[in-house]
């Protein structure tokens, strides 16, 4: 690739990796915010992630596994039925038919065991190229760079990428990034631009990489207005979530839906997410 930036190669590979390691510093609770015990719940609940938040999965998938457990109960499931349960999740006539045919294709092709290849995961029904390297990265531990909207935006603003094709851009930071970091620099990005680098307003004057950012200044400088768009833990109010993620790490992800459950009870401050626009996925 030729960098856009000015910058030759190896400058926009060392700004890089220090935009990773900053974004390492920033979020060392990053993790795949989809609940997930193997292979197979993974997949299941990134096909559910379309169009709808993981909050809204997340709500979802304890009653789903509980009854379609493995790949071979899910291959006979009753399409009504399953249909009212992945109900909450949108578009969920579409997601049903995806989900039989996929849990058929892994019992028949794959012994009822998800596969743990790129090449075998693309031909599963619903599985493009971004659920395929969810699933090997957090389910597999083979590196993979997560490209959604979030990824995107952030690997353009970041001068890492001019292209909008994901498959593009996953060339264009892999060979920025060792792959090695492949699985949790995309965690740290998604984190990053779901809580400050945001679509619309991005919260510059409080972005722990600004001084390494080439678009600096397209959103909000002044510290104080920029500490106010923060979001999820980071916002204010939420001081305290913070502080327990940062003191165990380990303990991050309950510590969220537990705030997250207070939310819906009334009990937290801080704002819970709602809607997810088409193409985004929030936590």
């Amino acid at each position: 690739m030729r960098p856009h930036t000015g910058e030759s190669l190896l400058a926009l590979k060392r700004r890089a990796g220090k935009i990773n390691r900053q974004l390492a510093k920033a979020y060392p609770y990053a993790h795949a915010e989809l609940d997930f015990r193997n292979a197979f719940e993974l997949v299941v609940a990134t096909v559910l992630s379309a169009q709808t938040t993981d909050v809204r999965v997340n709500q979802t998938t304890p009653a789903l596994f509980a009854r379609y457990p493995d790949a071979r109960a899910l291959a006979e499931a009753n399409v009504a039925e399953l249909e009212t349960m992945i109900q909450p999740t949108g578009f969920f006539r579409a997601k049903t038919r995806s989900l039989i045919s996929l849990a058929t294709r892994i019992v028949d092709e794959y012994d009822g065991v998800v596969p743990g290849r790129l090449d075998d995961l693309v031909t599963l029904a619903g599985v493009g190229r971004k659920t395929a390297n969810v699933v090997l990265g957090n389910a597999f531990g083979i590196p993979g760079i997560t490209v959604d909207t979030h990824f995107i935006r952030l690997a353009q603003r970041f001068g890492w990428t001019e292209s909008k094709d994901p498959v593009r851009i996953e060339a264009d930071v892999g060979g920025l990034i060792p792959k090695a970091e492949w699985t949790m620099l995309s965690h740290r990005v998604v984190f990053h631009g779901r809580r400050v680098c945001h679509a619309r307003k991005p919260a510059c004057g409080a972005c722990p990489v600004a001084t390494l950012c080439p678009s600096y200044g397209e959103g909000e400088t002044d510290p104080v207005k920029a500490k106010k768009l923060l979001k999820y833990e980071l916002a204010p109010g939420n001081e305290d979530l913070l502080a327990r993620m940062l003191g165990d790490v380990s303990r991050a992800a309950e510590y969220r839906r537990e705030a997250q459950l207070l939310a819906r009870q009334g009990v937290s401050s801080g704002p819970e997410p709602g809607p997810a626009a088409p193409g985004t996925d929030l936590p």
